[in-house]
């Protein structure tokens, strides 16, 4: 699960470490190129590099999925614009170059069959922002965080419907922004599952997490079919719509640290089972204190032939330190990393003076360091 979405949530999280927890609406404006080489998959098919050049790239940057009020861009990136860009230059000056946005269905989504022009226009802006900067973007799509915001008629879908209506999501997403290079990734989704045991459930949401639904189910019920299968064939009707529009980006989604094929709870998303419609292969791991060894076991069963990204990391349940080694260890299998940023720069961080405050420094602090060996590579054009 993701690091508490709001400051207010940091000290509760620093007491669970402690306690050890397609029609488009409308012809949509293009984004342009720009100056930046894309991202593809390197040919010994562990790492990325860049099109035209080959240079190594290390993804190495932020889940920018709200601010610190726990807003999500969609909230106030039409009305405070200004604020978006600030954000995004203070990125770029600690080091990074991937942001992860999180886009909202209901959002992005006016109709079954019907995108939203403005949510579109308004997306193709932030892409023209990335490419002045030199920054990509992973576009984690289809989010229903908010539970209010998620429209009825969407709920009311039933499996097929909801997957056509989805494949509709992205293939308007990748219209838009198919021309851009700064598109390192498409993520299908935020932590998927698919639903267990006999029964059917009347949720496509799992529980909330700092009133936020991070985990989404895929299916209603199995009906007898295999859970793998299940992911499967949605990974694949997800990926088609995208490559629909734009066969360069890259296409992954971002998988809980339980979808590996083993006892216990598991998400049906296993890795070597959904890798063959993915470029690469994202997973979230908040290391705990004293077990970096089973983080590291965990990392190394999403290495299925394909770059492994931990798209999300924070120390949520081990200190800055202990997730600075699980970093250095994970060099191993991992070919990029994201971490979090609300909003608030370490200087202001340190001004604070709270709990959570100082929990968000030491990690600003420990990607600074870091990225100053990992995320090391020649600059892309763009300036601050």
């Amino acid at each position: 699960m993701p690091p508490p979405r709001m400051m207010r949530y940091a000290a509760a999280a620093l007491c669970c470490v402690l306690a050890g927890g397609c029609a488009l609406g409308g012809k949509q404006e293009q984004a342009p190129g720009g100056e930046m080489e894309r991202v593809r998959v390197a040919a010994d098919g562990a790492h990325f590099v860049l099109g035209k050049s080959g240079r190594k790239f290390v993804p190495w940057g932020f889940n920018y999925d709200h601010d610190g009020q726990g807003r999500l861009i969609e909230d106030y990136w039409h009305d405070q614009w200004d604020t978006v860009e600030e954000d995004f230059r203070e990125m770029k000056g600690l080091g990074a170059n991937v942001v992860r946005i999180h886009l909202q269905f209901g959002r992005f989504m006016d109709a079954p069959d019907r995108p939203s022009a403005r949510s579109l226009d308004q997306l193709v802006r932030l892409v023209r922002l990335a490419e002045r900067l030199g920054m990509y973007l992973d576009l984690t799509g289809l989010g229903c965080y908010h539970k209010k915001d998620v429209p009825a008629w969407y709920d009311g879908l039933d499996e097929r419907d909801r997957w056509d209506a989805q494949a509709r999501f992205w293939e308007a997403v990748a219209a838009a922004c198919a021309d851009s290079a700064a598109v390192f990734c498409y993520d299908l989704m935020n932590e998927p599952v698919v639903p267990g045991g006999e029964g059917k459930r009347d949720d496509w949401l799992g529980p909330a997490f700092a009133g936020k639904h991070f985990v989404q189910f895929i299916a209603l019920e199995a009906r007898g079919r295999p859970r793998p299968e299940i992911a499967r064939q949605w990974v694949g009707r997800l990926a088609a719509a995208v490559r629909k529009h734009d066969r360069r980006g890259l296409v992954t989604v971002g998988l809980v640290p339980w979808s590996l094929d083993r006892p216990g709870l598991t998400s049906g998303f296993v890795p070597d089972k959904v890798a063959g419609d993915l470029d690469f292969i994202a997973v979230h791991i908040y290391p705990e204190a004293g077990k970096t060894g089973e983080a590291m076991d965990t990392l190394k069963g999403f290495a299925v032939g394909k770059p492994v990204v931990i798209e999300e990391m924070f120390p949520l349940k081990c200190s800055a330190a202990d997730l600075g080694r699980f970093i250095d260890e994970s060099r191993k299998y991992a070919a990029g990393w994201i971490g979090f940023y609300w909003g608030k720069t370490p200087e202001e961080h340190r001004k604070g003076g709270t709990i959570g405050d100082a929990l968000t420094l030491g990690w600003l602090e420990l990607f600074q360091e870091k990225g100053r060996t990992i995320g090391r590579q020649p600059p892309c054009p763009g300036s601050l």
